[in-house]
């Protein structure tokens, strides 16, 4: 595949091809599924069931926003009230301290979301058009006023993400490289990857049977530009070295191709069935998200492996300008900041080991400060309407009122049913019941002291589902259900991700202790991380709680990453310490000569996981600050401190039962030799 790739006809072949498949996807890639009623809940919850039931009913999906009027400091006025009556069709409810009135606004009932948006927006510039008295303040709330704000903060997300992710890794592949050149041939090489990715999507959609909603196609083109400029970091670093060592640049990058390949195709390999345990999830989202992310992984391979080697070897070795790599020149391994890390390691690894450990330790301690859940109102980092309208609300009324629960009862059972659920602790208010079409079921929309997300609404809601007989469902018993799906698959998934990584890294080794260690690493490495980023989230950006998607996700991302930069640590150790015959030289080299590169991988895609922050939603802003401080973490102390210790402390032990150092690989001629240097 190498000598193919390389060569003058292969390179132009793999270039055409890659162009015309890049031209057919964006062709042919079908439009998004329509949205279904139960996208997003998971299969067989109470509240599922109810939603699916909603059309056996005459008010079918139709929903209702809430405006809420308010006073602050004083009671409405009569010229207040005159002007609410006057602005909205509706009967206005005006609360017991006289401060505020709600109006409900009916939305006609409809699947697609854009139809549910305009008609938001209608009642907003309604409201704003009606001229309300100095004082009397107006917002829309409610279930679809919610949706929409959550929708507006995705608007341009994908143009604001691409453009702030290619422009963080042009700015680190700029200062990495020291090149005006080179930097752009791998962004765009990746960027490509990335559009591939975007216009598959659809049919992931089809396939899974979800819409790929804008968080997901975030996530994934975040991890295609990290991983695939990872990837293409091994790559070219591997390169420069190959043409220190040789005048024919298709021979060394041939050379480079078959060096960095196993590394780079093995750690790939663990990404792609890391994520695809996601299968495993209750939730369609995050199935849909595994077999995305999945495929961005894939793509962002081939483009890292196959198309930018043949987009590099078309170009001049001149591409490197300034510091272009001459035959014989000197290898930077041997010397710099890296082979001094190596040889301090190297003097002291118990005391390297030791301070890493506490170091560690002392982050992860900061998970006993961290609490899981958020209530509606916490999901934006940025001031919105409906947020602002429910906080009014639940000064002068029920919190829950914005959002009733839904309890669906067999028809026999209504009146037991009904009168039961007024004696509920939680419950403010029932309401009228609504008879199915049919006359089987009756519905009963049902209005809580607090609001959704809350501890007390999720109380409210399993003293519901007590009463024999319901179905509860609603925004609520959503809210609720959905929380308790992201922790069944963090139970189901977790293990998965660390049975799924074990394997790799068995067969990769060919060892079971050192794959042991690795794993562990990873997982107090995770532990930090989410310690230290909950200090992060809570006292310095006033988070609350981390999402409940949020550890699952940044387990699956930091345990699958993290592990990848091990393999490229210590496959090459096995490597030199099977040429030397010592595993300690081995290591030391091993860490001297990757160091470089991968400190600047894993800045990069710490960088690129914190672009995610340019959008105001909170599990979004989590996942990046907590995979960007897990990634550096993993890169600057395990890989560079906890792993080559355990390995010189270990000895010839840290590759049990296998013993590369015990048959030292025969020396290669002049040439070759510099070649077996560089990064496997």
């Amino acid at each position: 595949m190498a000598a193919v790739v390389t060569s003058r006809a292969g390179a132009i072949v793999v270039l055409l091809v890659a162009v015309a498949l890049t031209a057919l996807v964006f062709l042919t890639s079908p439009a998004q599924p329509a949205p279904g009623p139960a996208d997003g809940l998971p299969a067989g919850a109470q509240s599922t069931r109810v939603t699916e039931l909603a059309d056996r009913f005459p008010s079918g999906r139709s929903a209702a926003v809430i405006v809420v009027f308010e006073r602050a400091g004083a009671p409405l006025t009569e010229a207040d009230k005159t002007a609410i009556g006057a602005a909205l069709d509706g009967r206005a409810v005006f609360s017991d301290d006289g401060r505020a009135a709600l109006v409900p606004v009916p939305l006609a009932g409809s699947p697609d979301e854009d139809v549910v948006r305009g008609q938001v927006d209608q009642v907003r510039a309604a409201v704003r058009a009606a001229g309300l008295p100095a004082g009397l303040t107006a917002q829309v709330t409610g279930g679809p006023a919610f949706g929409r704000d959550f929708g507006a903060a995705f608007e341009g997300a994908d143009v604001r993400l691409l453009v702030s992710t290619a422009s963080v890794v042009a700015v680190l592949l700029l200062l990495t490289y020291r090149s005006p050149f080179l930097w752009i041939v791998p962004l765009a090489v990746i960027g490509t990857g990335d559009q591939v990715v975007a216009k598959l999507l659809p049919w992931v959609a089809r396939l899974v049977g979800e819409r790929t909603d804008a968080s997901i196609a975030g996530i994934v083109s975040v991890l295609v530009f990290g991983a695939g400029t990872d990837y293409a970091l091994l790559l070219v670093s591997r390169y420069r070295e190959e043409l220190r060592h040789t005048d024919d640049r298709r021979q060394a990058m041939a050379a480079a191709v078959r060096g960095a390949a196993p590394a780079v195709v093995a750690s790939a390999g663990t990404v792609v069935l890391a994520l695809l345990t996601l299968l495993a999830a209750v939730l369609t989202s995050n199935r849909t998200l595994g077999v995305a992310a999945a495929i961005g992984v894939t793509v962002a391979l081939l483009f890292g492996l196959v198309v930018l080697p043949a987009a590099l070897v078309s170009l001049p070795r001149g591409v490197f300008w300034p510091f272009v790599p001459r035959v014989g020149g000197d290898d930077p391994t041997e010397r710099g900041l890296w082979a001094r890390v190596a040889h301090t390691v190297g003097r002291r690894p118990a005391l390297v080991l030791v301070a890493a450990t506490v170091a560690l330790g002392g982050l992860a301690l900061g998970l006993t400060g961290t609490s899981i859940g958020l209530a509606q109102t916490e999901q934006f980092r940025t001031r919105v309407e409906s947020v602002a309208g429910q906080e009014a609300l639940a000064r002068h009324f029920p919190a829950g009122s914005a959002q009733p629960v839904t309890v669906v009862v067999p028809a026999a059972d209504a009146d037991r049913v009904t009168a039961a659920l007024g004696g509920v602790a939680g419950v403010a208010a029932v309401g009228r019941p609504e008879r199915s079409a049919d006359g089987d079921l009756v519905k009963v929309g049902v209005d809580l002291t607090a609001g959704s997300g809350t501890p007390e609404a999720d109380a409210a809601v399993r003293a519901l589902r007590a009463v024999p007989g319901t179905l509860v469902g609603g925004p609520p018993a959503s809210d609720l259900d959905k929380r308790e799906a992201h922790l069944h698959d963090a139970r189901v998934v977790g293990p998965l991700v660390l049975a799924v990584v074990l394997f790799v890294l068995v067969v990769l080794l060919r060892s079971l202790l050192a794959p042991l260690l690795l794993l562990l690493t990873v997982v107090v490495s995770y532990a930090a991380s989410l310690g230290a980023a909950g200090l992060v989230l809570t006292q310095l950006l006033g988070i609350p709680a981390l999402d409940a998607n949020v550890p699952l996700l940044s387990f699956l991302f930091l345990v699958a990453l993290g592990v990848d930069y091990n393999i490229f640590l210590v496959t090459r150790a096995r490597e030199e310490a099977s040429r030397r015959g010592d595993t300690r030289a081995g290591t030391i080299r091993a860490l001297a000569a990757t160091g470089g590169v991968i400190t600047s991988a894993g800045i990069l895609l710490a960088a690129v996981f914190a672009v995610l922050g340019v959008l105001p939603v909170i599990v979004l802003t989590q996942i990046g600050v907590i995979v960007g401080i897990g990634v550096v973490l993993d890169t600057l102390v395990v890989r560079t401190v906890v792993v080559p210790a355990l390995a010189l402390l270990l000895g010839e032990r840290f590759w049990w039962p296998a013993r590369p150092a015990a048959h030292p690989a025969h020396a290669r001629p002049a040439v070759g030799a510099h070649a077996a240097e560089a990064l496997r």
